[in-house]
């Protein structure tokens, strides 16, 4: 990923966004392109139109932090985007990911037996290990069953974006499909900024901008989010329609690794249907979801 590139496309899509109005500027008419002009964002930064002008060619290399705060103020950017300007900067000046600790092999980290103890011992929310390329690395229990749609029956390590915009599937599994994409794409798009020498996901990058095209479109928005905490609905293939809040939690030990729980709210129809999918799973019978299914909702509203 070329860093010049990136921050001119970020500086222009951050730029066009804005209204003149939202930036406490008069309206103005007969404009060109959407939103601010280059020397209002310089005027509300207090830059030079010809060092903005600069900037958004992708030069930021040596910019101060006053500078990029100045353009955090101008283009109202939130926390994620302020955070990944300033990791385009680091990147642009030479500084590797934002100085984190340098990562270890992910898969190596995710077989850590007391990893795998911890995750064995949630019991009653669904446990995800993945790392910055959206590989899904670990599970607990339920949560093999919660992801049994993704992880499928191959043998290829199961990514979170590959079954979003490649799998069908996830059209099923996700209700709010457009929605998740979104969410998939910001994730990826920061986490590039953060490190944009990552190999594996460049090369994810590629093969999804090659393979679909709703990829390549929110690839080029040059949005980015992070994840933390909220809720998501699914439609699970064996107990239906799950309504799940989830957590996001950072292995310190494990730079570059995240811990996704999801749990559903005490009494509510999906803690009992999250219940139902933990007894099918653990049930000897159960067969893999690609064949005959026992669905353990149709058989307790039958019995």
């Amino acid at each position: 990923m070329d860093n010049r590139c990136e921050v001119r496309e970020f500086l222009t899509t951050r730029r066009a966004r804005l209204t003149p109005v939202q930036a406490g500027l008069p309206p103005t008419g007969g404009r060109r392109v959407p939103g601010l002009r280059r020397s209002e964002v310089a005027t509300l930064a207090g830059l030079s139109v010809e060092y903005y002008a600069r900037l958004e060619r992708g030069q930021i290399a040596g910019a101060s932090s006053g500078v990029l705060e100045a353009l955090v103020r101008a283009l109202q950017l939130d926390d994620t985007e302020r955070a990944h300007l300033f990791d385009l900067a680091r990147a642009a000046d030479g500084i590797p990911a934002s100085g984190r600790p340098r990562r270890r092999a992910a898969g190596k980290a995710a077989s850590r037996p007391s990893l795998r103890w911890t995750l064995a011992a949630i019991t009653d929310a669904v446990a995800l290990v993945r790392d910055p390329q959206q590989n899904l690395l670990a599970t607990n229990a339920l949560g093999r069953a919660f992801a049994a749609p993704l992880i499928g029956s191959g043998g290829r390590t199961p990514n979170l974006a590959r079954f979003q915009f490649l799998d069908p599937a996830s059209r099923d599994f996700y209700p709010d499909w457009d929605r998740f994409a979104e969410m998939c794409v910001g994730i990826m798009r920061a986490e590039a900024g953060r490190d944009p020498h990552d190999r594996g996901l460049q090369d994810l990058v590629g093969e999804l901008a090659t393979r679909s095209e709703t990829f390549r479109r929110l690839w080029a928005d040059h949005n980015v989010r992070t994840h933390g905490t909220g809720t998501k609905r699914f439609r699970h293939p064996v107990v239906g329609d799950l309504t799940l809040a989830y957590e996001e939690l950072a292995l310190t030990a494990e730079p570059g690794l995240i811990l996704l729980v999801y749990t559903a709210e005490p009494g509510s129809p999906s803690a009992e249907r999250l219940r139902l999918l933990a007894s099918w799973a653990a049930t000897d019978e159960a067969t893999p979801l690609d064949g005959g299914l026992r669905n353990p909702v149709r058989d307790a509203e039958g019995a």
